[in-house]
């Protein structure tokens, strides 16, 4: 599985959480050892410039998914065909802002927007509110393993 992870927003990030988290969410979605997935942080002038373009929508947003292979979860006894999961592209100023209204820590909304990212290069969607429970509630339990395996992995 390759993670890779470039920064180039200007913003300093725990590069080797965000490695984690992915790695973490990718087995527990028996997506194949063998699947790349790329990560973008960018500032707000970039993430506003690829938001213009490829969602015809004004100002930064803070994390857009571009799929690749249309890969989707497996299962233990069917993981995922090896393949190009596609970008997920992070802007950690407007998840800076957004951690603060939500009154957590940039970070903690990085994991947030990370998993959500890699669940639309996945094939999820929250565009009816049926897709948003089903969406969200995975991208909970997601998040709420990744704590667990953080917690044993410091123990």
């Amino acid at each position: 599985m390759t993670i890779e992870i470039t920064n180039e927003s200007g913003f300093k990030i725990d590069e080797a959480v965000l490695l984690r988290l992915t790695a973490n969410n990718l087995a527990e979605l028996h997506v194949s050892p063998d699947a790349d997935v790329a990560i973008l942080l960018v500032d707000e002038g970039a993430m506003e410039a690829l938001h213009v373009q490829w969602m015809d929508e004004p100002g930064p947003t803070d994390v857009l998914s571009f799929p690749m292979d249309e890969l989707r979860p497996g299962t233990q006894e069917q993981p995922t065909a090896p393949g190009l999961l596609g970008d997920i592209v992070l802007c950690p100023q407007v998840a800076e802002a957004q951690a603060q209204a939500a009154r957590h820590t940039t970070l903690d909304e990085l994991i947030l927007l990370t998993t959500h990212g890699l669940l639309h290069l996945l094939g999820f969607d929250h565009a009816e509110p049926k897709e948003e429970r089903e969406m969200f509630e995975l991208q909970r339990e997601l998040i709420a393993a990744f704590h667990s395996s953080e917690r044993r992995r410091r123990a």
